[in-house]
């Protein structure tokens, strides 16, 4: 393949420009290659930019450079007058001598002298650079600075060039023969990727004239220090293949049955295959199979084949045609019947077959092959019964097919199998396993011998919630991860960053600072770099140390008013909830033109999805939707009740069975008491509105709720949750479908309406039926309510976000509460 040398600049800063959160508008640090400076851009008080380094072993943060002196310096250079506040550096490189900076300007590189100022024109050789190698890679920045750099390959095997783009994507740039040297064009701060065959070696954010020699001992570097570097989990996988790890036997199905195949013989395993009970994958005529690493044995799956639910949709204005296109999905619902997975054990050599009981799993959700035993005497299922109250980890012995269960959980209620930090399974040195479990009311991990099936010890504990594993130390016998409600003093939902050892003990929350947080680690693991907000304050940046989380300097304080361009700051507002000890947290927004003596009515933007919470908690300049509206002479309130995620088991577990209620009473409490504090909040004049989940609830306001709720916009609503997508109704309502689900239907009680109401939904939403909308507009009918309804024609899911819609909202709430 040969090398492509066309800019790919333009490509990447659309990608920016579309998706940059406030987090990230912070301050990024530029390490050195040694790991111990780091220089990073921020603006002073008067809003100038301003260039700092930090030496991370000294603490010792400094300017860049003296402005004055460098002006000087430039103005002799370019023979022409330079300016200390109009300096033309717009980045800067770290050189091999840590009294030189390299600095960019447009079309212009210098070198200057950090002692004398001494200050020289860089050519394209001034500068050389060795460009560290790292993995996993990170995603390329956005630096203007075009530059070139050269790859030497010194390995006896070809290397592949990627470049990653700002979104983590890769692209192929070509090839690399052993001994060969590329010469590349790129921007300084772009990330690359190296890789023979798929196994990545080694990335690289490009400097200004990066020269790279890519030799043995880069890569083994890089394998030693990916072991002790805070990353993303690595877990030993065991995917399907279909060839033998011997390449001797390829595993085949014919008529339903398995099947080996090796050059021109063939033998048949299974005999029982037909086609409602098939070895042919889902979706597909692959066989579902998992070898031992000796060609030996092989675990197949059987699935039954049942009738898929189809959804049906009309596109009543396809482009292209005048008449319309009949759409059809496959959409499973609540209660269908679901295919189901068998496990056999096949011996290759004979085709012998040890049958396995199902008795431990015999009505999956979905049931997962795991991993082999290190011995592979053994394989691990991973089982989620239906109806999500049972799930297990399950042994099953190769030689019998004798299964027994190493780890079972139970619940009550459901176990939130759809959130990654509540359905934790990893793999740990000394054959043990990691799990997550809300057993103790709180989200904790815990260590299982697998050989008893013992817990030996919590991981973790307390009144808080592990949220979320960034990393898995299995040398070092360490959990690096985020938890929720370890501060007591703060938000709840705030997330902070924690490390733990296997067994229970060095607990240490890493983070202080009261906001939620997110962290970037320095390339070699011994700082990271923590950024922190909330609504009501704009990011913190700071370094700190990794083992401590000692705070080694703060890097940038960014101004709250001003990122809020002068109007009154989103605010923060606690509340009791319904049982008068819960604390609900929310947030209000004012009007751009808020006047203390004036009433408002309040708008409640409404998301009471169980399986998380979603009142945004860190900074943000803008709030779309929420703004809109609060700028129409509204309050605007956002509420997490409970049923929600990420507060305590009981908190969540209101939700079970139970979606009508919404958190509805703590919201209410919530909206009266910030009613006392803020008196220009008018509680004779609440609306509400939502979409898909928000859309459920917000027309269930006026059923239920209408004597505090007057008007309300429900977009896209899960009005009965018989008719939505089966895996998120099914995980909160249970199975089998009951009168729960009946009770809990906006359509089966749309005869209780009060209020004023308009329905939203698009013709094309594929992901609720747009007809469990259209069932609540005929019951409202039968029941002759008054109501508005809106068919947006070609929209999808989210059909009031459209600008006509979402301006149609806007007044009709307006309007109804009689807003000014």
């Amino acid at each position: 393949m040969p090398f492509r040398t066309r800019s790919h600049l333009a490509t990447t800063f659309v990608v920016l420009a579309l998706a940059t959160p406030v987090f990230a508008q912070s301050a990024k640090p530029h390490w050195s290659e040694d790991g111990k400076r780091f220089w990073f851009r921020s603006k002073d008080q008067t809003g100038e930019l301003t260039f700092q380094i930090v030496d991370a072993t000294t603490r010792i943060r400094q300017p860049a450079f003296d402005k004055q002196k460098l002006a000087a310096a430039l103005s002799k250079l370019e023979g022409k007058q330079i300016q200390p506040d109009k300096l033309p550096v717009k980045s800067l490189e770290f050189t091999e001598s840590a009294d030189e900076l390299l600095l960019f300007g447009t079309g212009k590189q210098w070198i200057l002298n950090r002692n004398t100022y001494d200050t020289t024109m860089a050519g394209a050789k001034a500068v050389r650079s060795k460009g560290r190698l790292s993995l996993p890679p990170a995603r390329s920045g956005g630096n203007e600075y075009s530059t070139y750099i050269s790859i030497t390959n010194k390995l006896d095997e070809p290397l592949e060039l990627f470049w990653i783009n700002s979104a983590g994507t890769e692209r192929s740039y070509g090839t690399l023969k052993p001994g060969e040297t590329h010469r590349q064009q790129t921007y300084v701060g772009h990330v690359w990727l190296l890789k023979s065959g798929r196994r990545a070696l080694g990335s690289f954010s490009a400097r200004a004239n990066d020269q790279l020699q890519i030799d043995a001992e880069a890569v083994a570097t890089v394998r030693r220090e990916r072991r002790n570097i805070p990353r993303d989990s690595r877990r030993r996988r065991s995917n399907s293949n279909p060839q033998s790890p011997d390449r001797k036997w390829t595993a085949f199905v014919r008529n339903h049955n398995l099947w080996l195949r090796a050059g021109d013989e063939e033998k048949q395993l299974s005999k029982d295959g037909s086609e409602k009970n098939s070895y042919a994958s889902r979706g597909g005529a692959r066989p579902n199979v998992r070898w031992t690493s000796d060609s030996k044995h092989l675990v197949a799956y059987q699935t039954t084949v049942v009738p898929q639910r189809q959804m049906h949709i009309i596109e009543s204005s396809p482009r292209g045609q005048l008449q319309p296109k009949l759409r059809t999905y496959n959409y499973a619902k609540p209660g269908d019947e679901l295919a189901t997975q068998t496990v056999h054990i096949f011996t290759a050599s004979d085709g012998n077959e040890t049958r396995v009981s199902t008795e431990l799993f015999s009505n999956p959700w979905r049931l997962e092959f795991k991993n082999w035993s290190n011995d592979e005497t053994k394989f691990y299922l991973h089982y989620n019964q239906r109806g999500h109250q049972v799930i297990r980890v399950l042994e099953v012995t190769v030689a019998t097919g004798a299964v027994r269960p190493i780890i079972e959980e139970t619940s009550d209620t459901f176990i939130q199998y759809s959130d990654r930090g509540k359905a934790v399974y990893e793999e740990l040195p000394a054959d043990e396993i990691l799990w997550a479990s809300e057993r103790s009311g709180w989200n904790h991990l815990y260590r299982y011998s697998r050989e008893t099936g013992k817990v030996l010890n919590a991981v973790t504990s307390g009144d808080w919630n592990m949220k979320r594993i960034e990393h898995i130390d299995r040398d070092a016998k360490q959990v690096w991860f985020y938890a929720v409600g370890v501060h007591p003093d703060q938000d709840p939902y705030h997330e902070h960053f924690c490390r733990v050892n296997f067994d229970g003990t060095g607990f240490q929350v890493l983070t202080e600072g009261d906001g939620t947080h997110k962290i970037e680690f320095e390339q070699e693991g011994r700082y990271f770099i923590d950024t922190y907000s909330r609504v009501d304050m704009a990011p913190v940046t700071e370094l700190r140390d990794s083992e401590t989380g000692e705070l080694v300097t703060e890097l940038s304080r960014e101004d709250t008013s001003k990122r809020f361009k002068g109007r009154r700051l989103t605010e923060r507002f606690t509340a009791k909830g319904r049982d008068g000890k819960t604390d609900i947290w929310g947030i209000i927004h004012w009007p751009r033109d808020f006047d203390p003596d004036k009433k408002y009515p309040v708008v409640e933007n409404i998301y009471a999805g169980p399986h998380d919470h979603h009142v945004p908690k860190s900074f943000r300049t803008r709030y779309g939707h929420q703004h809109r509206i609060a700028d129409e002479g509204m309050i605007v309130v956002q509420i997490d009740g409970m049923g929600t995620a990420w507060r305590s088991k009981a908190f969540h577990d209101v939700c079970h069975k139970n979606l009508r209620d919404a958190g509805f009473p703590d919201r209410i409490a919530w909206i009266k008491a910030a009613a006392k504090k803020f008196p220009q909040m008018d509680t004779t004049r609440v609306g509400i509105y939502g979409g898909s989940a928000g859309g459920q609830n917000a027309m269930a306001a006026l059923l239920w709720h209408n004597d505090f709720y007057k008007v309300a916009v429900a977009d896209c609503g899960c009005h009965d949750n018989r008719m939505d997508k089966i895996w998120w109704n099914e995980q909160w309502m249970g199975w089998p479908v009951d009168d729960s689900y009946k009770q809990n239907s906006n359509m089966e009680n749309a005869h209780l309406l009060k209020g004023d109401l308009m329905l939203f939904v698009g013709e094309l939403d594929r992901n609720v039926d747009p007809a469990s909308t259209t069932q609540v507009v005929s019951k409202l009918i039968k029941a002759n309510k008054d109501f508005e309804f809106v068919l947006v024609a070609g929209a999808g899911h989210g059909s009031a976000e459209t600008p006509w819609a979402s301006r149609k909202r806007l007044n009709f709430l307006r309007d109804k509460l009689k807003a000014e």
